[in-house]
């Protein structure tokens, strides 16, 4: 079957995490991605990751997780060869991704004004760390830095005046996953009303304020702020347990589950009626569900609970859940199959929905800088002296 986004073709000149997550999306659905990178100065997750061996040859794991099914093109935008190549693979797009600057592209003559009049159909995703417009456009950041700034690391921790930062960087994902529905989006848009192309403007803080919409909403009505407070929430039903052995997470969440959990435990006293009785018993129902908890292991409280229909988790390492049935079941991780490759065998998450009749899936493993240069030049109409000139140039590789 044909994958969604087939015959769909991206430039992706986006480096580090966001940008690349975005285009990679839409590359393990079928669309055709050129990664266009300076020959001198690549994307810098190339450098980055467990293993210093690959980063040393600019094949990180930092970069290869979001690398796969991916063509490479060395372009230096600063020269006008390299310029001039790139208005010509943009007049040839659907899709065109960067994370500058704001502004960055517009002062090269690469700009969305000027690219969509080369190009009408060209839908042009702009990804930045505060978008294009408003006082602070032109910061840099990243994705600890919008995590600080947005608020999200001082709602998160113990409240000892210590933030905390996510373990995962949310907010690249977050942000290369929002773009990636933005540039379907617009694709959609764009079949339906005529071919016309147009601007995305995506900005990792909204994305940051968006992953927390509940505690905004509540902000804006009646001014009660966010405040850390670990593994706990509003229920005491809802939280973090010691067990007998190790830390389970509970989420007896509406009224329903509460009364099952205390049905099962056998503490039909503590049952309540409505949510504002469960608000002011916090403290009596923690301290009672921390005495029960702690009498078994995870395991055993995991499996109970969960027969009576009330989830529960023990805490796990991410080493144990690759190994996890459910996983291998899903088959979000797939194996790249390419023994050409340096890195065949290389295991990637690739997408966390399935489409029935065209799957996600990885057929091209993550390629060096400029790997098919020479091709898509060519493709261009560049002739062999001509991409020697570029190379003597250091327009290319």
């Amino acid at each position: 079957m044909p994958k969604a986004f087939d015959k769909i073709r991206i430039i992706d000149t986006t480096h580090v995490l966001a940008g690349p997550f975005a285009s990679y999306q839409l590359a393990v659905l079928g669309a055709e991605v050129i990664k266009v990178e300076s020959p001198d100065d690549p994307d810098q997750a190339r450098l980055q990751g467990s293993d210093r061996s690959l980063n040393d040859i600019g094949m990180g794991t930092a970069f290869m997780s979001q690398a796969s099914n991916k063509k490479t093109l060395a372009l230096d935008l600063k020269t006008e060869a390299g310029k001039e190549a790139m208005k010509r693979l943009i007049a040839t797009a659907d899709v065109f991704v960067e994370n500058y600057r704001p502004g960055a592209f517009d002062d090269l003559g690469l700009g969305y004004e000027e690219m969509s009049k080369l190009n009408p159909k060209l839908i042009y995703c702009s990804i930045s760390a505060f978008g294009s417009t408003g006082p602070r456009r032109e910061l840099t950041a990243y994705d600890n830095i919008i995590q600080g700034f947005s608020g999200m690391m001082a709602m998160t921790g113990y409240g000892d005046g210590k933030p905390l930062k996510s373990g995962a960087p949310v907010v690249d994902y977050a942000t290369g996953t929002t773009a990636a529905f933005a540039i379907s989006t617009a694709l959609f848009q764009r079949e339906r009303e005529g071919g016309k192309g147009q601007f995305i403007d995506v900005s990792m803080l909204e994305v940051a304020m968006i992953l927390y919409s509940s505690h905004i909403t509540s902000y804006m009505w009646n001014g009660k702020h966010p405040e850390a407070k670990g593994n706990a929430y509003p229920f005491a039903t809802i939280g973090c347990y010691e067990a007998s052995d190790v830390p389970m997470m509970i989420a007896a969440s509406n009224l329903t589950q509460q009364k099952a959990l205390w049905t099962a435990l056998g503490r039909e006293d503590m049952i309540k009626t409505n949510n504002n009785q469960r608000l002011d018993n916090h403290a009596e129902e923690a301290a009672v569900l921390a005495d029960i908890i702690k009498t078994q292991t995870a395991d055993y409280w995991e499996e109970f609970l969960n027969k009576k229909r009330v989830p529960a988790a023990r805490i796990r390492r991410m080493e144990e859940v690759m190994t996890d049935p459910q996983v291998a079941a899903r088959q979000a991780i797939q194996a790249l199959n390419d023994p050409d490759s340096q890195v065949n065998g290389l295991k990637v998450p690739v997408s966390a929905f399935k489409l029935s009749s065209s799957p996600a899936e990885v057929n091209k493993a993550p390629q060096p800088v400029g790997a098919q240069s020479a091709e898509l030049l060519m493709e261009l109409g560049y002739s062999e002296q001509e991409i020697a000139n570029m190379r003597k140039q250091g327009a290319t590789n």
